[in-house]
């Protein structure tokens, strides 16, 4: 039984969980000097009550108590995002504890035991009821959007995005040498959205933020990865993900499950909106260039603003561009008119295939060809919508994948049997060979290069940097060689590597 327990309970627990979005937690002592024993020993009995009390509330809402839970489960998370707080200003106090309890916490809820609020009679769900604030072409194309596309926190976008000179620059730049980029975030997203959207709905936040942050990040592109290791189409760090529900199930990582890392944007959204003043600039800015300065800089003055020349000039580069260019994509989502811009029209209706013989997603992506106007093919699409499964890997008959509605007769007609189906089968039994045969030479080539290499560990080195600098194997291969253990694959500076499998650069 499913009850009915606000999903934004989760998002609550998720928002206790410390860290941020491409920082890795903090572990240790959070402030330095002497420790405060009968204080943090005091902080631990807190924690260890606290996590009863929301198993306790757990328990009772398996047996129907609703409301017992609802007070047990959230007095409980009060009172751990209090004691937390506390935590980080007590020497000696380890935040780790409590962002290990967090997590085991938010995992409490896999099994489905919170849901989102009842739908009303004739509504669909995540199907928003009231009227939409402004006028839209997308929320005209797309009414079930309605008055949930333009509101944060009770306000039009309208007035909270400051259409400032900074952010027109932006949106000339969107326009002009980024637009290919704009257009087709736009394209990958409508056939995601039924994945995504859903999750941004439940936690009240608005559709354009989404879009906004993924055209920044991934482009749409759920198998984006970034050179620093932020993964998934809204660049988790894996230490992130876990603290925000993502982990790795059968081999697969989680951020780059659509809807699952939509889940967890939203979750991190709330958690700084509710630090940060509801302040949508300085949550943004706390997204790319980390929380905790963002706090330290704005977290206790309600007037503060991103814009702000002194705030403003103590943010990274990347920061002071990534804000901007995030909330321009948000705008023009909402605005195309206003700006020249005219988004493609998307059948984004989601379907199932279930394969009738052994097929890999490059098959069906041959055979499908240009189905349906699609002049780049359906590879991104089918790679979206199906992130688990390597795209050269036949996949047995009988396995189910998520494709457009528009492809389930396309599948039946060119894609289970015919000559584009056998086309598509002779083109991947070349391919596997030669990508096995390339795999091989690169192999030796590392043979004929040292074997063997040390290397110590700077401040800031990831063990994906170093495999990437060096050239020695892959993150794994080196966590293996030197017994560090996933997930957190934890290193420190002056620490001495043993790298193997290096190559001759």
């Amino acid at each position: 039984m499913i009850l009915p327990i606000r999903l934004s309970m989760i998002a609550a627990a998720a928002a206790l969980a410390a860290g941020c979005a491409g920082t890795p937690s903090r572990s240790g002592s959070s402030v330095p000097g002497k420790v405060n024993e009968p204080g943090v020993d005091a902080l631990y009995a807190r924690l260890e009550a606290d996590a009863r009390r929301y198993e306790t509330g757990l328990a009772a809402a398996r047996n129907g108590e609703v409301e017992r839970a609802r007070t047990e489960t959230l007095a409980a998370l009060d009172d751990l995002r209090a004691a937390s707080a506390q935590c980080s200003r007590t020497p000696g106090c380890e935040r780790d504890r409590f962002d290990s309890t967090f997590d085991r916490l938010l995992r409490l809820h896999v099994d489905g035991l919170v849901d989102a609020e009842p739908i009303a009679d004739g509504a669909t769900p995540g199907e928003p009821t009231e009227e939409a604030g402004e006028s839209s072409p997308v929320v005209a194309a797309l009414p079930e959007l309605q008055r949930s596309i333009t509101l944060l926190k009770g306000r039009e976008l309208a007035e909270v995005i400051a259409v400032n000179s900074t952010v027109k620059a932006a949106i000339e730049q969107w326009l002009t040498q980024y637009r290919p980029n704009l257009i087709a975030t736009y394209v990958n997203y409508q056939y995601m959205r039924y994945r995504m959207w859903p999750e941004y709905h439940k936690a009240g936040l608005p559709e354009a933020v989404l879009f906004g942050i993924m055209a920044k990040e991934s482009g749409g592109k759920v198998h984006a990865v970034s050179r620093s290791g932020a993964s998934g189409p809204l660049q988790f760090m894996y230490a992130t993900g876990l603290r925000f529900g993502m982990t790795t199930v059968d081999g697969f990582d989680q951020r780059f499950d659509p809807g699952l890392s939509a889940r967890a944007n939203a979750a991190y959204i709330n958690e700084q909106l509710a630090a940060l003043n509801n302040n949508l600039e300085l949550v943004l800015a706390a997204y790319n260039g980390g929380e905790g300065r963002m706090r330290r800089l704005a977290g206790g003055r309600p007037d503060a603003s991103f814009w702000d020349p002194q705030l403003y000039a103590t943010l990274p580069t990347e920061t002071r561009d990534y804000v901007p260019m995030v909330l321009a994509a948000a705008w023009l989502f909402l605005h195309p008119e206003r700006y020249n811009l005219a988004f493609p029209q998307i059948d984004g209706r989601p379907g199932q295939i279930v394969l009738a013989q052994p097929t890999s997603i490059n098959e069906l992506t041959v055979c499908f060809g240009q189905v349906g106007g699609a002049t780049d093919g359906w590879f991104r699409t089918l790679r979206n919508l199906n992130p688990r499964y390597d795209p050269q890997q036949r996949q047995p008959a009988g396995t189910r994948l998520e494709v457009p509605a528009q492809l389930e007769a396309a599948y039946a007609e060119s894609c289970a049997a015919g000559r584009w189906r056998t086309l598509a089968g002779d083109l991947r039994d070349a391919a596997v060979p030669a990508r096995a045969m390339a795999s091989t030479a690169r192999e030796t080539s590392r043979d004929s290069g040292p074997r063997q290499r040390a290397y110590t560990v700077r401040k800031g080195d990831t063990l994906a940097a170093i495999a990437r600098r060096t050239g020695c194997g892959t993150p794994v291969d080196i966590a293996r060689a030197n017994g560090i253990r996933a997930p957190q694959y934890a290193i420190k500076p002056g620490q001495t590597l043993k790298l193997t499998g290096c190559s001759s650069r």
